[in-house]
């Protein structure tokens, strides 16, 4: 599905990000650490609900709320990706790898901006014609 091929985009576009930061000589510790933590949480976590989908998991598990639960981790998620990315960026002093990182943690951003979107809309336009 889209969501599917989407959500395969986000993850290897923070692989590369996360593989170009890890591989390229540092200049700012705290910076590309940040980076690194928040691409390999954000990547665990659509993997997880990428999982979810395959498995069709959410339809045992009632209790949580799953559109919400995925909205939550796509808006947090992205708030802290841009950060980061931005972060990034302006500490890359021109070195290819860590130039590259950020872009890659930008073009995830954007790909999780619009996986939010289609999460809200599923969610939103699923109840409110369901009342």
């Amino acid at each position: 599905s889209c969501a599917g091929m989407l959500k395969v985009a986000q993850m290897i576009s923070l692989l590369i990000g996360f593989i170009s930061v890890n591989n390229s000589p540092w200049t700012d510790y705290s910076a590309y650490s940040f980076f690194q933590i928040v691409t390999m949480c954000d990547l665990v976590m659509i993997l997880f609900f990428y999982i979810m989908h395959i498995f069709r998991v959410y339809r045992k598990l009632t209790c949580v709320s799953w559109p919400l639960a995925e909205f939550l981790h796509y808006l947090i998620g992205t708030i802290l990706l841009l950060i980061g990315s931005i972060v990034a960026a302006t500490k890359s002093y021109n070195i290819t790898g860590l130039v590259a990182g950020a872009t890659f943690g930008f073009l995830a951003t954007i790909l999780c901006v619009i996986s939010m979107w289609s999460s809200y809309k599923v969610s939103c336009i699923t109840q409110s014609t369901s009342k």
